[in-house]
């Protein structure tokens, strides 16, 4: 460990909490170099929805850099990059009705984000962007400007201006907001805010602390923005993919935004690709109005391309997940249950679920005893009080509940032993 604790910046995080050194990945496990396997219920925060190393994905991706395939191509056209916009819109865009154009704005998720406020401000003219308690969009200025915590907020050093935080849904005691409280802001010229350009918003807040959105609120906010001339923007970089079911996250509400934001699990094998999507009149850019070294990342496209033929020219992984989805959601309920006055109770939707504690502490002391027995999970929410269960789409039935089993056994532990105040 000496070598990371003398050159590697102490800006580092996960590794404090999985003190190993990783050597190799298959399917749903991670084994550190002394070969012991650990389960995954992290998933790269939701960049591996299907696993590490897919086998197909994993041929696809060596079958090509063989042929001494183009790699680096800036926004260049290439082979790879039809193959995967066609495969796209044919099995993603077309079927769902979705007349997106796709920007490819860089490698990161944070780099979708920008690409998105910055086209909804020059369309409207507008500076205000309207975000949500609790919601994350990344760790560059403007993205983290609409971001709620305050921790990274204040690691920008700089005023973070041109947004309005409004409640999410619940966030009010368990109420849903009916949008009276946004209508009346926008429409009361000494509300002091203004029109806003965009409101950003997840359908399931994931670093929030599983945060669900329910359809009705969502199709409020959707008619609100419509009514208002405001831009929709859904923040699907995590959520999307398949992780709530179908592919994208908004669905099941039957909405349809002007902008999403893609980014983790679409190049399909862990490696970098965003995608900024927003509706065929929004694309007024100027050509290199908004531009980066990194946005032709071929590699990325040819993995992606194969995890769309692969899992998406149906419905089989939408039902799975579900499926998966309600077995993890019966386990955490009964194991809620049996943690009586530590507060516990259940979050989620599809295969993003969590288990909150109302006790300091208690969740990240879960996520340590599950370290211990070889299970990866990591919290979120404000407070770090939920434990985060991201396990990629593709792990088996028997995989789920043998690290359901060692969660229970690691809650129960965790319950038991004091915990720092």
């Amino acid at each position: 460990m000496d070598i990371f604790d003398r050159l590697e910046s102490e800006v580092r995080s996960y590794c404090r909490g999985w003190p190993v050194v990783f050597g190799e990945a298959r399917g749903s496990h991670v084994y550190d170099e002394t070969g012991r396997p650990y389960l995954d219920f992290f998933a790269g925060a939701g960049s591996l929805n299907y696993g590490h190393n897919h086998p197909e994905l994993k041929a696809a991706l060596l079958d090509y850099l063989a042929g001494d395939s183009i790699v680096h191509s800036l926004d260049a056209h290439t082979v790879a990059k039809r193959d995967f916009l066609e495969t796209f819109g044919e099995v993603v865009l077309r079927p769902r009705g979705l007349d997106y154009k796709v920007q490819f704005p860089g490698p990161a998720g944070n780099n979708a984000v920008e690409a998105a406020l910055k086209l909804a401000r020059k369309i409207t003219g507008r500076e205000t962007v309207v975000s949500f308690t609790n919601g994350f969009h990344g760790m560059t200025l403007g993205a983290l400007a609409v971001t709620g915590n305050s921790m990274k907020r204040h690691g920008a050093g700089v005023p973070l201006n041109h947004a309005a935080t409004m409640p999410f849904d619940n966030y009010l005691d368990g109420q849903t907001p009916d949008f009276l409280w946004l209508r009346s802001l926008l429409e009361d010229s000494g509300s002091g805010l203004d029109r806003p350009a965009a409101v950003i918003v997840e359908t399931v807040q994931g670093e929030g602390g599983i945060n669900v959105a329910s359809a009705a609120w969502l199709r409020g906010l959707s008619d609100l923005c419509r009514e208002h001339d405001i831009l929709l923007i859904v923040d699907d970089i995590q959520m999307g993919c398949g992780r709530t079911g179908p592919f994208f996250s908004f669905e099941h509400a039957g909405i349809e935004p002007d902008i999403v934001t893609l980014s983790k699990s679409i190049s399909g094998y862990g490696l970098p690709l965003a995608l900024t999507l927003f509706k065929r009149h929004l694309d007024v850019w100027e050509p290199g109005e908004h531009n980066g070294t990194f946005r032709g990342p071929n590699p990325s496209f040819v993995t992606g391309t194969a995890a769309l033929n692969l899992f998406w020219r149906d419905d089989r992984l939408e039902k799975e997940t579900r499926t998966k989805g309600e077995l993890v959601e019966d386990a955490l309920t009964a194991l809620a249950a049996d943690l009586p006055g530590t507060g516990a109770h259940v979050r989620g939707r599809g295969l993003a679920r969590g288990i909150g504690f109302t006790e300091q502490g208690v969740a990240k002391a879960v996520c340590a005893e599950a370290f211990r027995r070889g299970l990866l999970m990591e919290t979120s929410g404000p407070e770090d009080e939920v434990v985060k269960l991201l396990p990629p789409l593709t792990t088996s039935e028997e995989d789920l509940r043998r690290g359901l089993d060692i969660l229970a056994e690691s809650a129960r532990a965790a319950v038991r032993t004091p915990q720092p105040v």
